[in-house]
This record gives C-alpha cells, sequence and structure tokens, in this order.
C-alpha cells in the first residue's frame, strides 16, 4: 500500500470549521423566525427589517440585548461560550438598525466589554431566501473580523 502524503492547504479557505457550525447553528435557530417575517412582509406590508450579528468579550452581550430591545426584537443566541449574538429588529431600516447596534455598542463599552464585532444587514425585500440572507450576514461577520475591525459597525442593505 502506497503512502499518502500529507497535502498544506490553502489558508485562504473561506469557512472554518467553527465558522460553518455557526452558519449551521444561525440557520437553524432563525430561518422558520425568518419565515414568518417573510410573509408578514409579503401579505402585511412589514417593511424592512434589520439583522444584527455581534460578539465582544468581557461582557454579557445577552443582558445589554434584553434589556435594549424592543417588543418587536427578536434576541438569538448563537454561541454562548464565543458570546455571538443575534438580533432581528422589525420595521427597521439599515440607519434604524445602525443607531440601535451604536447604542447597543457605547452600552457595552460602558460595561468594560473589548473587541466588539458587529455587523448589520437590512432586507429590503424577500427576494433572497432566509438562508442565503443568513450566509450574506456570517460572510460580513467573517470579513470584519478578518480586517479587525473591531468597535465598527459593518452594514449593508439588500434587496
Amino acid at each position: 500500500m502506497q503512502r499518502r502524503e500529507k497535502k498544506t492547504y490553502d489558508n485562504t479557505l473561506k469557512f472554518k470549521d467553527d465558522d460553518i457550525l455557526m452558519v449551521v447553528s444561525i440557520v437553524e435557530k432563525l430561518e422558520t423566525t425568518m419565515e414568518v417575517i417573510y410573509y408578514l412582509m409579503e401579505h402585511e406590508n412589514l417593511t424592512p427589517f434589520s439583522l444584527i450579528l455581534l460578539t465582544a468579550e468581557e461582557v454579557e452581550i445577552h443582558k445589554i440585548l434584553i434589556n435594549e430591545k424592543r417588543d418587536t426584537d427578536i434576541v438569538v443566541q448563537i454561541n454562548k461560550e464565543k458570546n455571538i449574538y443575534l438580533l432581528l429588529c422589525q420595521n427597521t431600516y439599515v440607519d434604524g438598525g445602525y443607531h440601535f447596534a451604536e447604542r447597543i455598542m457605547n452600552h457595552i463599552l460602558s460595561n468594560d466589554g473589548k473587541n466588539i464585532y458587529c455587523t448589520e444587514l437590512e432586507v429590503r425585500s424577500t427576494k433572497n431566501a432566509p438562508k442565503a440572507v443568513i450566509f450574506k450576514l456570517v460572510n460580513m461577520f467573517m470579513k470584519a473580523q478578518a480586517e479587525n475591525k473591531t468597535n465598527e459597525i459593518v452594514y449593508r442593505s439588500i434587496n
């Protein structure tokens, strides 16, 4: 039997194992909720919504989000150990989501939180499948981390 040579892998791989597991977790926890929101957008004239994905060190983000969110906002714990949370803000345009994310970041910083990564994605229509929206959000989040965009809000809108 011939011995297999050890291959070196390309370091530019986009999704590592933790990244894929995070996407799977978000899809499992959010896809059905987004389908309900899509229904409301199509049949009840719900305006765009924003998704905010964030993490920080040395602070309990969950408590801050619960205290600051509106009754219509949905908080989703993505990875408790890595302190990664997602917030779905109904009836929220990109600027409103940005201001809310800014307020959350200020609370995190005032509670001695460090290394905050925050992305916001406004969804204006139901054209993109929920999974595709989630992939775009996670891709933005990973890119912000790769580019070391700490204490910044990386935001975007999609139709």
